[in-house]
């Protein structure tokens, strides 16, 4: 009974380790190129299985190594100090054989899929760890985590077709930007930890009032970018409402932080932009769904 709760106990720990729940901002972007990649139809439920295993074992393999990476750190400021690694919930060993384990799992996963997706997951794996040393040389890190998201939409189109797609490198444009600018106002709370401690970021370089600034052009990115996305996919009515809808949404996300402060950063980091990836992909099936409907 102990050797059971122990168990439960660690695997709960590893999912706060790696944020499991924050997979909700990426993946419906990579079904909806799946389902894009597929015209509307239903996608083999085998490639499937194999791209979300891939996608979540990248993710989760990033998350890992970025604790690891940022252990010292994590530990020194007053809002990550209680994290899993901190607490001692975890030890380092297990976070690091954690991280073996789903890198392990995206390698396979992208084997199972085809030889090209395979033989690419390799120089994929130094995108994914070398986000969490970004901070230490650029204020780039935003893009930089930006586009380790954006890539599971091309990844969609390699592990099906074995290529990318003009259509998936405009998604996965506006999956950077979209992430960079949600980023850049989450690292607003750190802005005096980081400049302590060397570490670079969009808000330490610029200071709040210009990083508000460039999160929005950020978004405006973003927008632009599944706009293109669409027209290259023609989609139709449907899909351009739910543009206007998601636009709204992060106009409403820059408006709370200017106004009401960093107060509110987890209602716009999490719940608003939560909202932002799973309507993009109801407009977008809704879309796929009429027009096939109609032709």
């Amino acid at each position: 009974m102990g050797s059971t709760r122990t168990l439960k106990t660690k695997c709960l720990s590893l999912i706060e380790l790696v944020k499991f729940e924050h997979t909700i901002f990426a993946l419906p972007f990579a079904m909806i190129a799946l389902i894009m990649v597929y015209k509307g139809h239903l996608p083999d439920p085998l490639k499937t299985f194999w791209i979300v295993l891939a996608m979540v074992g990248a993710r989760s393999a990033a998350m890992a190594f970025n604790r690891l990476a940022d252990y010292t750190y994590d530990a020194k400021n007053p809002r990550t100090d209680k994290r899993p690694l901190q607490m001692r919930k975890i030890t380092l060993a297990e976070a690091w054989i954690f991280t073996f384990l789903a890198t392990a799992a995206f390698v396979f996963s992208a084997a199972m899929l085809n030889r090209t997706a395979f033989l690419l997951s390799f120089p994929v794996l130094p995108v994914l760890f070398g986000y969490s040393y970004m901070k230490r040389f650029s204020a780039l890190s935003h893009l930089v985590l930006g586009f380790n998201l954006g890539l599971s939409t091309m990844g969609v189109w390699v592990a099906v077709t074995g290529h990318v797609s003009f259509t998936s490198i405009l998604l996965c444009g506006g999956v950077t930007f979209w992430v960079a600018g949600f980023d850049i106002l989450y690292a607003l709370q750190d802005v005096d930890f980081d400049r302590r401690e060397g570490l670079k970021s969009v808000p330490v370089g610029l200071g709040p009032g210009k990083s508000l600034a460039v999160a929005f052009m950020c978004h405006v990115a973003t927008i632009v970018f599944f706009l293109m996305a669409g027209r290259s996919e023609h989609l139709g009515g449907v899909f351009y409402l739910g543009l206007a809808v998601i636009a709204s949404i992060l106009f409403c996300e820059h408006w709370l932080v200017k106004k009401r402060g960093l107060a509110q950063i987890n209602l716009a980091f999490f719940t608003l932009n939560g909202a932002v990836s799973i309507l993009f992909f109801c407009f977008s099936l809704a879309d796929m769904l009429i027009t096939r409907t109609l032709s």
